[in-house]
């Protein structure tokens, strides 16, 4: 009898076992979920809806004082047509929408509104699926209340979104109406020309800041993918974004082959590509072509057709089915952040050996900041290294440092024109301090450059460097330099 048992209970520990290797995937789930996940999530979303607020009341408050400028202004000319235009307070109006917006108590709907961010989807659903069977991270560190704290803030910065898309309506809405009333009015001053054309640049770029923020938010990083990955594995999640994703809320999606208890229907009207090809095999018969690949070699060339079509609309619209073409000429670096803008970099330049100084190479470091799309501004610094006089008396020596600006205007193409205004230190002897103490501007061993060239951009495939920078600038301060310099320079520059 106890052999019998110590047997049965061997038996079933096998049992058990196999039928947890049968399922790996939840074992997986609950083990190897990275719990830094919702610490990504909080702050991801913390971010954006701060930068999203701020924004936002920015816009909001220069469009309020815009519109009583050109209120004022309009009234001077005609005082109808600025009664019918500025019916409210536009002051009060737009201070409305920033407390609205400022508040805590958002609006949050499930259906699609705007453009589609699949990773917000499935971001939103993931989270709902832990905060609804909270039962698969019980073995590891991970509380319910992180689940439903992550889940929280996603849904409050998914309803600002909802109210920003509101509010880009709102502002294109009232730059059509201005417009309308402004068509009808003749010989209007430059002044009330100009602020409408103002209003409208600001209602662009906050379409497009817009953009930038969905982007953002659309673009998961590698702990983010590793988690829904995991979170692939398990069947259950399937059915659980079948039924509860933003598309599930569009398309009555239909449920996979084998679910008990179907709760979706195809929609109405529509017929799958199975129907469709039995019904060509039927009409065509037997001896027709291949109705399977023909419909499948129509259908990926009518993906790729739509792909295109919806990059293009993307580019236009920004997604949301707005297609504002603006009038004038768009900064695309105006709706990014300031870090966005700022561009790094480094460079060596190489001078040979003279009378006075070494051979010496200078390596210099540079970060600029992208005024627009055409011209980047910056600074930078340089150490200058000796290397002797020539290949037969090599001694590396301390030649000095120097303090750069520069600034890069874009002529066609990857061309552009640069100049810039340096400082540079190298020690002499006392001798030649003695004789170039009358030529030296600054009274100590610091010497001037003015520089103005050209310069070539070479694009770089690398994850290091981005570009490549090939520099010739001349230096029409080294005429006056005693000892004189090279007044030709030439570098090689490399942004990260």
């Amino acid at each position: 009898m106890p052999k019998r048992l110590f047997i049965l209970f061997v038996t079933l520990c096998l049992c058990e076992f196999l039928q947890a290797q049968d399922n790996p995937a939840t074992i997986d789930k609950i083990v190897n979920f990275p719990s830094s996940f919702f610490t990504k999530v909080n702050k991801k979303t913390s971010d954006l809806e701060d930068g999203l607020t701020r924004q936002t009341e920015k816009y909001l408050q220069k469009q309020a004082r815009r519109e009583e400028k050109l209120k004022q202004k309009l009234a001077k000319v005609d005082s109808a047509a600025a009664k019918n235009c500025f019916a409210e307070d536009p002051t009060q109006r737009y201070n409305e929408l920033i407390q609205k917006l400022k508040s805590d108590s958002v609006r949050v709907t499930k259906a699609l509104n705007g453009s589609y961010l699949p990773y917000l989807d499935s971001l939103k659903g993931s989270l709902s699926f832990l905060n609804n069977n909270p039962e698969l991270l019980s073995s590891s560190k991970i509380l319910p209340a992180d689940v439903q704290k992550s889940l929280s803030n996603l849904q409050q910065l998914q309803g600002k979104m909802q109210q920003a898309e509101d509010i880009k309506q709102f502002l294109q809405q009232r730059k059509q109406q201005i417009s309308n009333y402004l068509s009808h009015s003749t010989h209007l001053p430059a002044g009330i020309q100009g602020l409408c054309k103002n209003y409208s640049k600001d209602c662009y770029y906050y379409s497009e800041q817009l953009k930038e923020y969905r982007n953002i938010l659309n673009d998961p990083d590698k702990m983010v993918k590793t988690a829904l990955t995991l979170l692939n594995k398990v069947p259950a999640f399937t059915g659980f974004m079948q039924k509860n994703s933003m598309l599930a809320s569009l398309f009555n999606l239909p449920t996979t082959p084998g679910n008990s208890n179907p709760t979706l229907q195809a929609v109405t009207g529509l017929q799958s590509r199975n129907q469709v090809v039995s019904v060509l095999q039927n009409q065509l018969g037997s001896t027709g072509p291949n109705v399977n690949g023909m419909v499948q070699q129509n259908v990926q060339s009518a993906q790729g057709q739509i792909n295109t079509l919806r990059d293009k609309l993307q580019h236009l619209g920004g997604g949301g089915g707005d297609l504002d073409m603006p009038d004038f000429k768009p900064n695309n670096q105006k709706t990014k952040s300031f870090l966005k803008r700022l561009e790094y970099g480094t460079n060596i330049q190489s001078a040979q050996s003279s009378y006075f100084f070494p051979t010496t190479t200078d390596l210099g470091l540079s970060i600029g900041y992208k005024l627009n799309d055409k011209s980047t501004i910056g600074v930078g610094a340089s150490y200058k290294i000796g290397w002797g006089k020539d290949i037969r008396h090599i001694t590396l020596t301390q030649q000095g440092v120097g303090l750069r600006s520069f600034l890069d205007i874009k002529i066609k193409g990857s061309f552009y024109a640069s100049g810039g205004w340096e400082y540079n230190y190298q020690p002499l002897s006392i001798a030649d301090s003695a004789s170039t103490a009358t030529h030296n501007l600054l009274g100590t061993n610091w010497t001037q450059s003015g520089l103005i060239g050209l310069t070539k951009i070479v694009s770089l495939k690398s994850k290091t460097f981005k570009k490549t920078k090939l520099q010739l600038l001349w230096d029409f301060m080294s005429y006056r330099q005693r000892p004189q310099t090279p007044a030709f320079k030439f570098r090689v520059g490399y942004s990260f």
